[in-house]
């Protein structure tokens, strides 16, 4: 099977993230079951989902790590033009669901795994195919651990084929969501001044999230490989009361932190807690039972940030034939590889711009360099 043929098949499984991936993940095991490549899984605890790592050629170290992620976004409200889990090919593009994000770039390695078996491979070439990346890369920790567990020898390199247009990213940005809840009394709107309003309290708190974003860009906490080139902090939900008239005493609002390298997303938490507990003598002067809770919503998800002097930068140069390297603003699962101990980058056929909307697409000649790239991985390793 070509790329494009193993793509469609991909592409017809509606896969989303938090969803079962147990009927994709069949398919790629029946694949990998044809030529005969012994394969692992990872499941979760219900086991209705799993990821899957792999290897291909000799257990010496210094391999590369080919790494993805099988779940997709949903289309639900989305003005698609086409069936979004049917590939359509239409003036050069191929349409669908994931075509982009990030299913071209697993077709793309499995349309090369024929010649992988046959080649006299030097260093080894794993598969890393990840669920649950799109509700926030929740299974890659455990299946970069399994990998580092399960393996004598020592992968070094890991790529991971978020779309790029084949452009080497040596950066990305960090992601955290909380979820902050705000406890008042309840009461007539005449007694503001008497109550605690779990509202008016909730956007005192969201402001001083916005004033540190704004201090931390002040105070020269700026990085400019991204855009924006700061740390963003945002609150992208914000519920509370029941009616107009009546006090709230009840307020959540969820936010997220996009960080820098530079910045610690930890530290932010800690800073928003400390003000938290400042401001709660007060609140408990007019209302005992008055509290600030904050927790995880989805997991922390690293930065990337590999410097220039590490081996991976200029192998993936000559594995791209691109010299100029690029930073992203999304997050993606390379900043947890990295934390797991393997120099990692971002590189991958499709843009960024196509994911997540209405009518993405991979262009054919992405998909086709994409193809190449991996041939040219396969390449090196049999140096």
């Amino acid at each position: 099977m070509n790329a494009q043929e193993i793509l469609a098949q991909l592409v017809s499984f509606p896969v989303l993230g938090g969803e079962s991936n147990l009927t994709i993940l069949k398919w790629i095991t029946d694949y990998l079951d044809r030529y005969e490549i012994p394969y692992q899984l990872v499941p979760n605890e219900e086991g209705n989902k799993a990821s899957l790592h792999a290897r291909i050629g000799p257990a010496v170290d210094d391999g590369i790590i080919l790494s993805g992620h099988m779940d997709v976004v949903p289309v639900e409200g989305q003005d698609w033009h086409t069936d979004p889990f049917v590939l359509t090919e239409k003036d050069g593009k191929l349409y669908g669901r994931g075509s982009c994000d990030m299913k071209a770039y697993l077709a793309c390695t499995l349309a090369v795994i024929p010649q992988m078996i046959r080649a006299d491979l030097k260093r080894p070439i794993y598969l890393a195919f990840s669920y649950d990346e799109e509700v926030g890369c929740v299974a890659a920790p455990e299946l970069i651990q399994a990998i580092t567990d399960f393996y004598q020898e020592k992968p070094k390199y890991a790529i991971i084929g978020e779309p790029s247009e084949l452009q080497p990213v040596v950066g990305q940005k960090g992601i955290c969501v909380y979820k902050t809840t705000v406890y008042g009394s309840a009461g007539h709107s005449s007694r503001i001044r008497k109550e605690v309003s779990a509202i008016h309290e909730a956007a005192r708190l969201v402001i001083w999230l916005e004033d540190k974003m704004n201090a931390l860009v002040n105070s020269g906490h700026t990085d400019d490989r991204f855009t924006p080139n700061h740390t963003s902090l945002h609150v992208g939900m914000f519920n509370g009361g029941i009616a107009h008239n009546v006090i709230a005493d009840e307020c959540s609002f969820l936010w997220d932190v996009r960080n820098i390298p530079q910045d610690k997303i930890e530290d932010i938490q800690v800073a928003f807690e400390a003000h938290c507990a400042e401001v709660l003598p007060s609140l408990r002067e007019r209302f005992a039972g008055a509290n600030i809770q904050t927790t995880m919503y989805h997991p922390l998800v690293p930065a990337l940030d590999t410097p220039e002097h590490l081996e991976i930068v200029p192998l993936i140069k000559q594995l791209s034939g691109v010299d100029q390297l690029q930073t992203v603003a999304y997050a993606a699962e390379a900043g947890q590889f990295s934390e797991g101990g393997y120099q990692s980058v971002i590189c991958g056929p499709g843009s960024i711009a196509q994911a997540h909307r209405a009518n993405e697409f991979v262009s054919v000649d992405q998909l086709t360099k994409g193809v190449a790239f991996i041939e040219r991985i396969l390449a090196y390793s049999c140096e």
